[in-house]
């Protein structure tokens, strides 16, 4: 009855739901892609990585602050410079949904289609941006500015040696 009213039928929706998805997906990722697409958007911005805040604070304080500022606006670019890749995983997802993947993003909740891509994308997103991201952080200067900011917290004062994979964190 719902058809002969107009209604459109479970493909047709879900149909409706991988246009929506792909549109979304690939304005993000443009937007992601431009400089100060991740450093600029604070829903996405990358800060400092919670085990070394502590080095980051004490680097300020001792008047590095440029140094800090550095490390995370390189950390930013090198994922700028890696976001272009995720196109691909998400038009792959999309093409790949069912039925019942469509069914659960309508139904799952605020999280649901992060969950579905995560799940159908994250191990392969990791696996292109690594080596990207790994080039990127020599480029942009995060394995500089990380070193800098680094060196200025263990020349003070009994604080100890922290370590951190940068191309794993970004």
């Amino acid at each position: 009855a719902a058809s002969s009213l107009g209604a459109p039928d479970e493909a047709t929706s879900a149909a409706g739901i991988k246009e929506a998805l792909a549109v979304g997906t690939e304005r993000a990722v443009s937007s992601l892609s431009k400089v100060n697409g991740y450093f600029g958007n604070e829903a996405v911005k990358i800060l400092m990585p919670s085990s070394i805040r502590k080095v980051a604070d004490v680097a300020r304080m001792a008047g590095y602050q440029k140094e800090v500022d550095e490390f995370v606006l390189s950390m930013n670019r090198a994922a700028e410079a890696a976001a272009p890749l995720a196109a691909r995983y998400f038009s792959d997802a999309i093409r790949g949904m069912t039925l019942e993947d469509a069914r659960a993003i309508v139904s799952g909740g605020d999280t649901a289609a992060t969950d579905f891509f995560r799940r159908t994308t994250q191990d392969k997103l990791y696996a292109a941006f690594k080596p990207v991201v790994s080039q990127k952080v020599g480029e942009v200067g995060v394995a500089r500015a990380y070193k800098d900011m680094m060196g200025r917290y263990e020349s003070v004062p009994l604080m100890g040696r922290q370590s951190l994979d940068l191309d794993d964190y970004v």
